[in-house]
């Protein structure tokens, strides 16, 4: 694996991100499609209405199961990266760092953090700007 940096280090899953939800969005425009043209015809409006509304459970499966799994992560994230802050200066992260900013200072080696880390709540950093005053990138492999 290519090391990470600021250009490399979001994650696109292309059988999640792409072929999923394209294989899940083109009968949900077929159900859509059918379910208006029987509400011309009469007939047949019920059964277009459930598969209407099972692609869309589905959609809402997916976007769910994505949500879902990235927010349990960002709160692994925090509770490491406060560790590790409590690791290096024995003290507890400023209470007013956001989760994206914990996010982003994942990213920042060791003598880089603190700083880095008092720099995001006095200047209110966003992830990007953290991001990019990192000067020594530590790459996160296990981020899905």
């Amino acid at each position: 694996m290519e090391a990470q940096n600021f250009k490399n280090h979001r994650r696109m899953v292309p059988l999640f991100h792409y072929v999923a939800f394209t294989a899940v969005l083109f009968p949900f425009i077929l159900t859509l499609t059918h379910f208006f043209k029987t509400l011309n015809e009469g007939s047949g409006r019920l059964q277009a209405a459930a598969m209407v509304s099972l692609t869309v459970a589905v959609i809402l499966a997916l976007w769910f199961a994505r949500s879902f799994a990235l927010k349990a992560q960002d709160r692994g994230i925090r509770a490491e990266e406060s560790l590790r802050y409590f690791a290096i200066t024995g003290n507890l992260p400023d209470s007013k760092l956001k989760m994206s900013q914990y996010i982003a200072l994942r990213f920042a080696p060791n003598n880089e953090f603190v700083d880095l880390a008092h720099r995001a709540v006095s200047e209110n950093l966003s992830s990007k700007q953290i991001k990019e005053a990192i000067k020594n990138w530590r790459g996160d492999y296990n981020r899905v």
